[in-house]
C-alpha cells in the first residue's frame, strides 16, 4: 500500500513539474470561463430582446476570447444581433481609408508628400501646401465640410441636404474648392478632419482609376476574406444582416439611421461585422497586406512643423489642449502604460470602438446601434480585466 502511494505521489510530482516547465495550468479553462463571465456582466445589463444593442469581440493571442451580441438589429423584426450583424463603423472606417492610401504608395502610384493640387489640379491655391501625409494625420487645416454645408444652406435660406438627399463625396470636394484658405497652415496644428478623409477616398479613386468602394473590395476585403464588409452606397449595393441605428427619446427608441452626411465614404461609410473585423485584426497582426516596416508609418504619431505637441483644439469632443497622438487612421496614445492603437466612431444612430494592444496581442471591438452607450469607456473596463 505504501509503495503504491509513493508511486502515485511520484507521478503527481512529475506531472506538476511538467506543468511548471510547459507553462500549463489546469485552472486555465475555468479562468477563461470566469473572464467570459466578467466580460458578459459588463454588457448584459445594457440591452434586452426588444432594444437596440451592441456586439462585442475580445481577441487574445490571435484567438477569440469573447464574442457576443446583445439586443436587436432593428425594431421591426427584432432580429438578434450576432457576430454576422453588420454595423456602420462610422469613423472606424478611417483605418481602411488610410490603408488604401498606403497600398497605393506601396504600388508606387502615390507619394505621401504629394500635394492635393497634384491629384486635383483645379483645387485652389491653398491646396498646394497640403500633402497626402497632412490629410492622413489630420494636420491639413481643411475646413470642416459640415460647417461648409451649414454656411451654404444659410446663404440659400433653405435645406440643400437631408437624410434622403445626402451630400456625396464630389460635393464635399466642390465645397472645399470654393474656399480660399484653410483653418491653419498645413502641419502647424492638429485638428480632426472628416474633410481630409473624404478627400483621401477621392484620391484613392482618382489614382487607382476605380471607385473607392471597389478598391476597398479588391485590395482589402477580398484578400482578407471579409465577405460581409463594404462601403455602403445606396442603390448600388446592400448591407446583409444590417443593424439600423437608433436614439432614445425619453423611454422610446427611434430609428435614426441616416443623416445628411451618411453617404460620404472615406470618413465613415464602411459597414462590417465582428466576424469580419476578427479577420481584419488578424491581418493587421500578421502584416497580410503591408510589411511590418510599411505599416510602421501608420503607427508613427503626427509631428508639427513647430515641434509642438499636437493637442485637441477647441470645439472637439475631447478637452481642449489635451495632447493627442495620431498616425494614419489610428490614435496612438497608451493605456496604463500599454502601447495602444485605437479609434472611435460616432454618427447618427451608431457608436463604435476598436482598440488594439499589439504588444499584448489584445483587441477589443464594440459596435453599438444606439447612441446612449459609450463603447470607449466599456472597452476600458474590459481592458482593466485583461491587462496586467
Amino acid at each position: 500500500m505504501l509503495r503504491r502511494m509513493r508511486r502515485v505521489f511520484r507521478k503527481l510530482l512529475l506531472w506538476f513539474i511538467a506543468v511548471a516547465i510547459l507553462g500549463l495550468s489546469f485552472p486555465t479553462v475555468r479562468s477563461q470561463g470566469q473572464i467570459a463571465f466578467s466580460i458578459d456582466s459588463i454588457f448584459s445589463p445594457l440591452a434586452d430582446a426588444k432594444s437596440p444593442g451592441l456586439a462585442v469581440l475580445v481577441r487574445k493571442n490571435g484567438d477569440t476570447l469573447f464574442e457576443r451580441g446583445y439586443g436587436v438589429r432593428e425594431l421591426r423584426s427584432l432580429a438578434k444581433i450576432d457576430a454576422q450583424t453588420n454595423f456602420r463603423l462610422a469613423s472606424c472606417s478611417k483605418q481602411f481609408t488610410a490603408l488604401s492610401i498606403m497600398l497605393l504608395v506601396h504600388d508606387g502610384k502615390l507619394d505621401y508628400e504629394e500635394k492635393v493640387t497634384d491629384v486635383f489640379p483645379d483645387f485652389p491655391a491653398y491646396g498646394k501646401a497640403i500633402t497626402i501625409r497632412n490629410l492622413l494625420n489630420h494636420t491639413s487645416g481643411l475646413p470642416d465640410y459640415e460647417d461648409l454645408m451649414d454656411a451654404a444652406e444659410k446663404r440659400k435660406g433653405a435645406l440643400i441636404w437631408t437624410p434622403t438627399s445626402q451630400i456625396q463625396d464630389p460635393e464635399v470636394l466642390n465645397l472645399l474648392e470654393k474656399e480660399t484658405a484653410g483653418k491653419f497652415a498645413p502641419g502647424t496644428q492638429w485638428s480632426y478632419s472628416n474633410s481630409g478623409y473624404v478627400i483621401l477616398g477621392l484620391v484613392v479613386a482618382r489614382i487607382s482609376g476605380k471607385p473607392f468602394s471597389e478598391f476597398l473590395r479588391e485590395r482589402i476585403f477580398i484578400p482578407v476574406k471579409m465577405s460581409q464588409t463594404l462601403a455602403f452606397e445606396k442603390g448600388k449595393n446592400e448591407v446583409s444582416q444590417r443593424a439600423y441605428g437608433h436614439s432614445k427619446e425619453g423611454t422610446v427608441w427611434r430609428e435614426t439611421d441616416q443623416s445628411p452626411t451618411s453617404a460620404t465614404l472615406g470618413d465613415g461609410g464602411i459597414y462590417s461585422s465582428l466576424n469580419d473585423l476578427a479577420k481584419w485584426d488578424e491581418a493587421l497582426a500578421q502584416h497580410t497586406l503591408l510589411s511590418e516596416e510599411e505599416m510602421q508609418l501608420a503607427l508613427t504619431h503626427a509631428k508639427l512643423t513647430t515641434e509642438a505637441q499636437p493637442k485637441w483644439p477647441a470645439n472637439s469632443d475631447r478637452s481642449e489642449g489635451t495632447p493627442v497622438s495620431y498616425g494614419f487612421g489610428w490614435f496612438l496614445d497608451p493605456y496604463r502604460n500599454h502601447p495602444r492603437m485605437w479609434h472611435y466612431g460616432d454618427t447618427v444612430g451608431f457608436h463604435t470602438y476598436i482598440q488594439r494592444f499589439p504588444a499584448d496581442r489584445l483587441t477589443i471591438i464594440i459596435l453599438c446601434n444606439r447612441t446612449d452607450l459609450d463603447p470607449e469607456s466599456l472597452a476600458r473596463r474590459v481592458s482593466d480585466l485583461l491587462l496586467h
